[in-house]
This record gives C-alpha cells, sequence and structure tokens, in this order.
C-alpha cells in the first residue's frame, strides 16, 4: 500500500511540474512576442506598400483626362449657337442692358448668339423676371428654362440680386423697374452665362 501510495504521489508531483512548465511556456512573453511582432508587422508593412502606387496612379489619371475634359468643354462652348427669346415680366428699360450683356457675356465665353429667326440654334433661352421694391432695396427675381430645337426642356436657372433703390417706398411692378440699375441687370446676365455655360461642361465631362 506505502509503495503504490509513494508512486501515486510521485505521479501527482511529476504532472503537476509537467504542468507548470507548460504554463510558463505559454504565458512567457518572449515565446508569444516573436510572432505577434513578425506576423502584424508583415502584414502592415504589405497594408502600406500596396496602396502606395494608387495615388501616384489617380494623379496620372487626372493629369491625363483634366486636358481632354477641357478640351471637350471648349468644343462644345464653340459649337452652341444660343438663341434668346424675348425676356418676360421685365421693363424695356431693364431688358436692353441684360440683352446686350448677354451678348458680350456670350462672345467671352465662346458662344454664338443666334437671331431669333435662325433655324441653326442648338439651345433656346427662355427668361421670366419679377421686381419687388422693399424700403431701400430692390429684389430682381429671374429664372431661365434652356430648350433644345425640338421645344424640351433641357436645363433651368434661377436667382435673385438685391440692389440699392433708386425709388422710395414699397412697390412692385413698373414701379419696381424704375428703380433697378443697368448694372444689376448685367451682372445677372454675366451669371446666367456662366452658369449656362457650366451647364455645358458638366453635360462634357
Amino acid at each position: 500500500m506505502r509503495r503504490s501510495h509513494v508512486t501515486t504521489v510521485s505521479l501527482l508531483v511529476a504532472l503537476a511540474l509537467a504542468a507548470c512548465t507548460n504554463a510558463k511556456d505559454v504565458l512567457e512573453p518572449s515565446a508569444i512576442t516573436p510572432p505577434a511582432a513578425s506576423g502584424p508587422a508583415a502584414q502592415g508593412s504589405a497594408t502600406v506598400t500596396v496602396p502606395a502606387p494608387a495615388p501616384s496612379t489617380a494623379a496620372s489619371t487626372a493629369t491625363t483626362t483634366a486636358p481632354v475634359t477641357s478640351a471637350q468643354a471648349a468644343a462644345i462652348l464653340s459649337k452652341t449657337r444660343l438663341q434668346i427669346a424675348p425676356i418676360v415680366g421685365a421693363s424695356v428699360e431693364a431688358a436692353t442692358p441684360l440683352t446686350a450683356e448677354l451678348q458680350t457675356r456670350a462672345k467671352q465665353r465662346g458662344i454664338t448668339l443666334a437671331g431669333s429667326q435662325d433655324q441653326t440654334a442648338t439651345h433656346v433661352l427662355k427668361g421670366y423676371f419679377s421686381a419687388m421694391s422693399e424700403g431701400k432695396d430692390t429684389t430682381v427675381i429671374y429664372v431661365w428654362d434652356v430648350y433644345d430645337p425640338s421645344g424640351n426642356r433641357l436645363h433651368r436657372i434661377n436667382g435673385q440680386m438685391k440692389a440699392p433703390s433708386t425709388g422710395s417706398g414699397d412697390s412692385t411692378g413698373a414701379d419696381s423697374w424704375k428703380s433697378v440699375s443697368p448694372a444689376t441687370m448685367q451682372a445677372i446676365a454675366d451669371q446666367t452665362i456662366d452658369q449656362f455655360a457650366a451647364f455645358l461642361s458638366g453635360k462634357a465631362s
């Protein structure tokens, strides 16, 4: 009985020592650190180096395509023949500087204006205006619809511009237009042509 008891105790001690040795091997930092350091480090370097060529590739692509897009936009503008329909809502005094500036700005942007009887127009621009004076300011509200030669509406440009009023009090209609300066209408014409050109350039890209 004593021998068997001693043998049993010896086996238990041996197993306990073995367990402690295995636990030490597992929890030893030197046994854990090398794989952890080598594994993520290799993956981290791959993650950094793989995307690295992408920005240069994208940059070269952008550099290559940008002139093409600009050339396409310029070509479309040069081929555009814009017909301006009679202005609705504005007085003759206000519409005159507006129309003159539309022609000037269109030429600056490389857009050709077509006459009212010109059958070669590629786009038709119809404008609707209203003015309202409040105190010392007059606000001009405008809407432009862009049509193709078949009468299909392609785009809408709208906005408003406030300027000091030359009149007095609150008024609408014809009285308000007397307070609108030519410079205000010229500024609206510039914005209109610029937005129309941006619309055409957007279609090109």
